[in-house]
């Protein structure tokens, strides 16, 4: 059984809440590089949005989530039920 590499995770990560409602804003990237950030944004009800591409910077994917919760708001994380996960 293989392992899971190790991920460092971004001080940016955590819960965000708007509009009364909380998700979980995970940024991460392979531990010990200076590789590419990955963005996660998990809701309570366990829907998970991930986006393709990676982020230069961990600002970079947060700004990114922001953009989106200003543009599409919040609820936006929110997916139908499904077996596939959203993505943007």
């Amino acid at each position: 059984m293989a392992k899971a590499p190790k991920t460092e995770h971004s001080e940016l990560s955590g819960e965000f809440t708007d509009d009364g409602v909380t998700v979980l804003v995970d940024i991460y990237r392979p531990a010990g590089t200076q590789g590419d950030w990955t963005l996660v944004v998990i809701t309570q009800e366990d829907d998970v949005t991930s986006w393709d591409e990676p982020f230069a910077t961990d600002r970079e994917a947060f700004d990114e989530f922001l953009a989106t919760v200003g543009r599409d708001g919040i609820r936006s994380f929110f997916g139908e039920p499904g077996p596939e996960p959203a993505v943007h």
